[in-house]
C-alpha cells in the first residue's frame, strides 16, 4: 500500500512565487487553525494551512530563555502594551502558542460562559453547549490531572501552603502524555511529552492530505462582494522575516487564526474588513498575571517538576486564578529586584526559592489593537484599571500568605516602593496596604482576547456564535479574538472547543 505524500513545505523549499487553491485555507495553525485544519480535512475538505513561523524538532530547541525567545516569540520576546506597560509574549511557530505555554488546559466555568451569553446575546455558549467540544479535544489530547510522581517540591509547597489555609487546590490539568516533570514547557518540550498542536492536529491534518505552507505570512485577505475569495502574502525567513516569494491561496472559504493582535491587523490592512460594526481590534483585554518568588530553608530544586502542576480556584468568582510557575532563570531576573552583585546574589537563592503567579480577570482594563506603520506586527494600546490593580495586589497578598504557611523563610513580592524582601506575614500585611500605581507592578499577559469579539448584534461584534464574520458570507475566525470577554481561567481549552464548533459548521456548508 503506498503511503500518501506529506505536505508540509518550508522555507528552503521555496523557489518562485506559486499559487494554491483548495475548499478550505486556514491562516494561522496555533490551537484555534490546527484544530479547524485537522477537523475540517476529516470531513473531506482540501485544506491549506498557512502558517508565518517554522516548524521546531526538539533539536532547535534551547533551554537559554534569551535566544528561545529570539526564535520562538514575536519581535523576539519584545513585545508589549503601551499606556500600562505589560510584555506579552506571542509566539511565531508551527504549532503557535501551544509549542510555548505551559500546557494548561481549563474549562471556563459556568458563571463566565453565562455572563457571555446575557451580556452578548449568545444563545447556544453555556458550558452544556460547549462540553461535547471539551471532551472531544480532552480525550483526543489526553487531557489529565499532573501526577504526583512529576510535581515536584516547588508544586507540592504550593499545595502545602493551600491547605495549611483551607483554600481549595488541585493539580493542573494539561495536554500531555509521559511528562518527565523537567520544566521546559516555555523554551520547548523536547521529550515531546506536550501535546502541542504541530505534533498532533497540525500532523493528523497533513497525514489526511492536507497542504502545510510554513513560514508564509499572510498580508491580504482577498475579497469580492459579501465573499471571501482567498490570501495572498509572501514567503519569509525564519527568525529575519526576510520576504522573498509571493504566494496566493484561492480557496471558497477563508479561516482566521492568526491570533487576536494579527487577525484583528490584516482585517483592517485589507480593507478594514469585516468591520461594519467598528469592533475590529477594539475591545482587547488580557489575563494580567504577577508572581511572587519565596525561598525556603531548604533546597527546593525549582527545575524540577511540571512548569505550572498546581492551582488554586479558591478565588476565581473574586476575580484571580493562583498557579505554580516556572521559567528559564534569565528570565526570571526581571522579576527579581537589584543589579550587578546584588542580583548576582539574588540567584543563588533559586535552588532554595518557588514562584508562583496569578492570573486576574479585569474585564475594565481594556485597550485596542492597531496597525503599526509599515508593517505588520501590532501596536497595542491598553490600560490596567484602578479596580483591576487593586485586585491583582490582592493576589500578590494572598500569594504571600500561601508562601509564609507553607514554611517559607522570606518572600519576593515583586512591587516597586516597598521593601525587596518580606520576611513575616505581619510585615507582608503593612507594606501590602498601602496604594499602589500600575507601574508598580512588573505585570505579564500573554492570556489575550476580544478583539473581533463574537456578539449575537451584528452592529455590537466582528463574528456570531460559530464564528462567521457578520458581514462576510465565506469568512470565519477562530482565535481568541472571537471571545466576547475573558474567560477567567487559561483559555486554551475553550478556544479549541469553540474551533472545533467552528468546523463543524464550516463543514455543513461544503
Amino acid at each position: 500500500m503506498t503511503q500518501a505524500r506529506v505536505d508540509l513545505r518550508v522555507f528552503a523549499q521555496y523557489g518562485r512565487d506559486f499559487e494554491e487553491h483548495a475548499d478550505v485555507v486556514v491562516v494561522g495553525s496555533g490551537p484555534g487553525g490546527a484544530v479547524v485544519a485537522k477537523e475540517l480535512t476529516d470531513a473531506g475538505a482540501r485544506v491549506v494551512l498557512v502558517e508565518e513561523g517554522p516548524p521546531f524538532t526538539p533539536a532547535d530547541y534551547t533551554l537559554e530563555g534569551g535566544r528561545s525567545m529570539a526564535r520562538t516569540l514575536r519581535e523576539g520576546g519584545l513585545r508589549h502594551t503601551t499606556g500600562t506597560v505589560m510584555p506579552t509574549l506571542q509566539a511565531i511557530a508551527l504549532g503557535g502558542g501551544s509549542l510555548v505555554n505551559s500546557a494548561i488546559c481549563h474549562r471556563a466555568p459556568d458563571f463566565a460562559l453565562d455572563g457571555w451569553c446575557e451580556a452578548f446575546a449568545l444563545a447556544h455558549t453555556t458550558r452544556a453547549d460547549l462540553d461535547p467540544h471539551y471532551d472531544a479535544v480532552g480525550g483526543y489530547l489526553g487531557i489529565a490531572a499532573t501526577p504526583e510522581a512529576v510535581q515536584g517540591p516547588r508544586n507540592l509547597l504550593f499545595k502545602r501552603g493551600c491547605e495549611a489555609l483551607g483554600y481549595h487546590c488541585e493539580p493542573t490539568l494539561r495536554n500531555v502524555r509521559g511528562c518527565r516533570g523537567s520544566g521546559e514547557c516555555f523554551s520547548g518540550c523536547r521529550s515531546r511529552a506536550k501535546q502541542s498542536t504541530d505534533i498532533t492536529y497540525v500532523a493528523d491534518a497533513l497525514r489526511g492530505g492536507a497542504c502545510v505552507l510554513s513560514s508564509a505570512r499572510v498580508e491580504c485577505v482577498e475579497v469580492d462582494g459579501r465573499r471571501a475569495r482567498g490570501v495572498a502574502g509572501r514567503i519569509v525567513a525564519p527568525f529575519t522575516g526576510r520576504p522573498s516569494h509571493r504566494f496566493r491561496v484561492h480557496a471558497r472559504l477563508v479561516v482566521l487564526a492568526a491570533g487576536c493582535m494579527a487577525t484583528p491587523v490584516l482585517l483592517l490592512r485589507s480593507g478594514n474588513l469585516a468591520n461594519g460594526s467598528g469592533q475590529v481590534g477594539r475591545n482587547l483585554q488580557f489575563h494580567p498575571g504577577v508572581a511572587v518568588m519565596g525561598v525556603f530553608p531548604e533546597a527546593v530544586h525549582p527545575g524540577f517538576g511540571a512548569t505550572q502542576g498546581y492551582q488554586s480556584c479558591q478565588f476565581l468568582r473574586e476575580g484571580f486564578k493562583l498557579e505554580t510557575l516556572w521559567a528559564p532563570p534569565a528570565l526570571l531576573a526581571m522579576r527579581m529586584p537589584g543589579s550587578g552583585r546584588a542580583l548576582k546574589r539574588r540567584f543563588e537563592d533559586i535552588p532554595r526559592a518557588a514562584i508562583w503567579d496569578a492570573i486576574g480577570t479585569c474585564h475594565a482594563s481594556l485597550g485596542r489593537v492597531l496597525p503599526r506603520r509599515g508593517s505588520l506586527d501590532p501596536r497595542l494600546a491598553w490600560r490596567l484599571d484602578p479596580g483591576d490593580l487593586a485586585l491583582l495586589v490582592r493576589a500578590i497578598s494572598v500569594l504571600t500568605e500561601i508562601f509564609f504557611a507553607a514554611g517559607a523563610r522570606s518572600v519576593l513580592p515583586g512591587l516597586h516602593g516597598i521593601d525587596a524582601e518580606i520576611r513575616s506575614l505581619d510585615q507582608a500585611r503593612r507594606l501590602l496596604a498601602r496604594t499602589f500605581a500600575p507601574g508598580d507592578l512588573v505585570l505579564g499577559g500573554n492570556h489575550a482576547f476580544c478583539t473581533t469579539r463574537m456578539h449575537g448584534d451584528p452592529a455590537r461584534g466582528v463574528v456570531d456564535e460559530l464564528g462567521r464574520c457578520h458581514d462576510f458570507d465565506n469568512l470565519y475566525i477562530a482565535d481568541s479574538g472571537v471571545f466576547p470577554r475573558c474567560p477567567s481561567v487559561n483559555p486554551m481549552w475553550t478556544l479549541m472547543a469553540l474551533a472545533r464548533r467552528t468546523a463543524q459548521a464550516i463543514a455543513t456548508e461544503l
